[in-house]
C-alpha cells in the first residue's frame, strides 16, 4: 500500500511491513508478528481471508477491497476505514470498499 495513505490516519500510529523490518514475510508469520504489536492490520490482499485464520489472531484486519492500490483509488475509502476504526475488534475481518 502506498505509504502516503498514512496521511489519511493522522490520529492512529500506521508502519508499514517493510518499516518494521518485516519485508518477506509470509502472510501467516506476518499476521502472527503484526497482532504482537498493533491492533489493527490493513491490507489490499483480498484473497487474505481465504488464506488465513485471521479469527484466531488478537488483532483485527481490515481489507481495502480496490480494483488498485493506487493511492488515488484507496483515498476515497479513507472515511469509511476512519468511521470503522473505533468499532473494530480484534479477531474479525472487516472489508471496506468494493473491488468492482
Amino acid at each position: 500500500m502506498p505509504r502516503k495513505l498514512r496521511r489519511e490516519l493522522p490520529d492512529h500510529e500506521v508502519r508499514t511491513v517493510v518499516e518494521m523490518g518485516w519485508g518477506g514475510t509470509r502472510n501467516g508469520a506476518l499476521l502472527r508478528r503484526a497482532a504482537a504489536e498493533f491492533d489493527v492490520f490493513l491490507t489490499v490482499d483480498s484473497n487474505l481471508e481465504y488464506q488465513q485464520d485471521t479469527a484466531a489472531l488478537p488483532v483485527a484486519v481490515v481489507v481495502l477491497a480496490a480494483f488498485s492500490n493506487d493511492i488515488d483509488v484507496l483515498r476515497p475509502l479513507m472515511p469509511e476505514l476512519r468511521a470503522l476504526l473505533p468499532t473494530i475488534e480484534h479477531g474479525r475481518l472487516y472489508r471496506v470498499g468494493s473491488a468492482g
